[in-house]
């Protein structure tokens, strides 16, 4: 396969356009690697991880929020999601420990997905929950935490 058709075989089928270019890094064949939709790919894999993060911390903030906010309601279900939660984000962590700081920094944006999701499962209006969030990151992740 020709360095021009490696970019269109990366529109045509991804599947095997990765495929191709590990067999291409293998045998270092570097002139022939699809370098620009590379790099493409990998800086996606970097922003996902960072995503993940996020989404997860929102989950877990959401749940939370919903656990402060309706203790009436508190239930084994919302217990197991907040600990898969906390390990989720810790085996994330572990995998990839440069995301660490990243936690500090998302915890506002994971905030407003926690707040959004305790909003749409509670049935309570916005005014219902803090405008900024109550716990830290620590507290968040500390197996032992659980608002009152």
């Amino acid at each position: 396969m020709e360095i021009s058709s490696t970019s269109d075989l990366y529109e045509r089928d991804f599947y095997a356009w990765t495929q191709q270019q590990v067999n291409l890094l293998k045998t270092q064949q570097w002139n022939r690697v699809d370098t620009f939709n590379l790099i493409e790919e990998i800086e996606s894999l970097g922003r996902k991880e960072c995503q993940e993060l996020r989404n997860r911390l929102g989950v877990l903030l959401g749940h939370l929020l919903k656990w402060q906010f309706q203790p009436e309601k508190r239930s084994n279900s919302w217990l197991g999601t907040i600990r898969e939660q906390r390990i989720q984000i810790k085996l994330l962590l572990q995998d990839s420990p440069s995301l660490k700081p990243y936690l500090s920094q998302c915890f506002l944006d994971a905030y407003e997905l926690g707040l959004a999701l305790a909003i749409k499962e509670t049935q309570l209006d916005e005014q219902s929950f803090p405008e900024v969030c109550l716990y830290t990151p620590e507290q968040a992740m500390n197996a032992e935490f659980f608002p009152d």
